[in-house]
């Protein structure tokens, strides 16, 4: 197994694991809330086929990284990554962050800018602000991000399988995804710290990315799907496609917001698609 030690912004030296599969140009896979690296299987094969180099790493907290108590912030998150891309002297990179992993690549490049950054992909992200206030009407309320809170904190594994269901838009009438499938992301949720399941949810609920958006200077692909029950494309894709000066957007008809799943071949053909234009 494969560890980056990294020192974060509070001067915690902290291991950091990663996967690093191919050759060729690099493309770092940030993921979403609460999976691991092993969600994006099915891009990593399509990358790597393509003749990309993809490095996956789970974020502190998640899947195979330090279980720490505290740095469940979006300052510490650019910081973890910062460490990770110096550790592995990576540059000429492409960021893709799904949902909450695209906080992660907003606030980096809002921090630290585009020095070592080629272009970014935002998938079913979180950007620009999820949470409603008086200066952003169109996000959720308050009691949303609540609930989950108080769901996780109640019965973890139960709230879990009902959002890994949401996630995809699963319904057993109608399935999205089989049951093997399903049974292994939840296994993967379940095994985060239940102290990054519950801060996190704050992290990806309350932070405004905004201004980091604005300070994107690289080529920006956003993604959404335009059935996503979790993140949807009103709130936020269309609204930070609108916020980037050098972005497209692509909406994905019928997607649920895990569509690296259910919709892997049309996701794989537009980020293969965008590598190679940028390139």
């Amino acid at each position: 197994m494969a560890y980056a030690n990294v020192v974060d912004s509070r001067n915690n030296a902290i291991d950091l694991y990663y996967q690093d599969c191919g050759e060729g140009p690099v493309v770092v896979l940030i993921h979403g809330w609460p999976l691991s690296h092993r969600m994006w299987e099915y891009q990593i094969n399509a990358l790597t086929e393509a003749g990309y180099r993809c490095i996956a790493y789970d974020r502190r907290g998640f899947g195979d990284s330090a279980m720490l108590w505290n740095g469940y912030d979006y300052d510490t998150f650019a910081s973890d990554l910062e460490g990770l891309l110096d550790y592995l002297d990576i540059n000429e990179a492409t960021l893709v962050g799904f949902s909450m992993g695209g906080g992660e690549v907003a606030r980096y490049l809002g921090r630290y800018g585009s020095k070592r950054i080629r272009s970014a992909v935002l998938i079913a992200s979180v950007t620009p602000w999820m949470l409603k206030s008086d200066d952003n009407p169109e996000g959720v309320d308050r009691s949303v991000f609540d609930d989950m809170l108080t769901n996780v904190k109640t019965d973890r594994p139960g709230f879990l399988d009902g959002f890994g269901k949401l996630f995809v838009n699963h319904d057993g009438e109608a399935p999205t995804l089989s049951d093997g499938l399903l049974a292994y992301n939840h296994s993967i949720a379940c095994f985060a710290s239940p102290r990054a399941t519950q801060e996190c949810i704050k992290a990806f609920g309350f932070t405004d990315f905004r201004e980091d958006l604005q300070k994107i200077d690289v080529p920006t692909l956003v993604i959404h799907g335009d059935a996503d029950q979790i993140v949807p494309l009103e709130t936020s894709g269309q609204r930070a496609a609108g916020m980037i000066k050098k972005s497209r957007l692509e909406v994905i008809s019928g997607a649920p917001h895990g569509l690296n799943f259910t919709h892997a071949d049309e996701l794989n053909r537009l980020l293969i698609d965008f590598l190679g234009d940028d390139r």
